[in-house]
């Protein structure tokens, strides 16, 4: 029933990402107006406004002018509700779980929106930053980088909170570093953005809920992503090397795989190279 229950509460939380999605990247309030039809502009009806249902009910067409509507709304509602599922499985009925299904919510704003517009916005990813950085003040350190550090220079080892959140700052510190560094590095080389600044406020965000080795990670399977399907996108679909790829959308991807399988990961890589 619990399972049941916060599936069903990642599906109506979908719902208002989807407005995020849509209404943020054109600075539009989230609250106001109510859900429309973005073709006629009639109010939605709660009935039809159910998650996913209302959708296959309506046959993916809006009740009044029958413009079709993007399967993008049924596939975000549903992610989020399997990704809040999968939390809860996960990490159990804690803070933790809330932690990362707060992450999965913010990645998957992030994503689809660099993936539809090519945009990674401020407020989602300042307003993200803050909130993996008073996260960690209730949840247990998930790095390991502040607790090796404050071995190496305190005699006593300083609060489980103090370590946490020190764990996100250096997240975000080295993540968006490394980035900025790429980015400016290609800028000198070749006279032009390889990289947008918001991929690097992104990682900043991200690495304060991961700390730097999951944020590491994720930047490498964000970059394995993007280099596989880019070279797919311009083999397959003609396009040229200067062809604009949503890393952000690659990042977002390789971040939620880390919340899951990144502990296995790092932990397999220090079995193998006996670290």
């Amino acid at each position: 029933m619990i399972a049941l229950i916060i599936f069903v509460f990642g599906l109506i939380i979908g719902s208002f990402l989807n407005v995020c999605i849509l209404r943020i990247p054109v600075e539009k309030s989230i609250v106001l107006p109510p859900s429309h039809c973005p073709s006629c502009g009639k109010p939605i009806k709660p009935y039809d406004n159910i998650p996913v249902i209302s959708w296959l009910m309506l046959a993916g067409r809006c009740r009044k002018c029958k413009t079709r509507i993007s399967a993008m709304y049924p596939m975000v509602e549903l992610a989020t509700g399997l990704l809040f599922l999968a939390c809860y499985l996960v990490f159990g009925l804690n803070a933790e779980a809330l932690k990362w299904a707060i992450f999965a919510a913010l990645m998957i704003v992030l994503t689809v929106t660099d993936f539809r517009e090519r945009i990674l916005p401020d407020k989602v990813n300042f307003a993200g930053l803050g909130l993996g950085l008073l996260l960690s003040l209730f949840t247990r350190p998930v790095d390991g980088t502040a607790p090796w550090l404050a071995n190496h220079l305190f005699a006593y080892p300083p609060p489980e909170a103090a370590l946490s959140f020190a764990d996100a700052l250096l997240g975000a510190g080295v993540a968006s570093g490394l980035l900025w560094l790429v980015a400016e590095g290609y800028f000198r080389a070749r006279g032009r953005e390889g990289m947008g600044f918001g991929d690097v406020k992104m990682m900043a965000m991200a690495g304060a809920f991961l700390g730097v080795q999951r944020a590491l990670l994720t930047i490498l399977l964000g970059s394995l992503l993007g280099s596989l399907i880019g070279m797919a996108v311009i083999v397959i679909g003609r396009k040229g090397r200067d062809f604009e790829l949503p890393f952000g959308t690659f990042l977002g991807a390789g971040a939620i795989l880390v919340v899951f399988f990144g502990s296995s990961a790092i932990d397999w890589y220090r079995a193998f190279a006996h670290v």
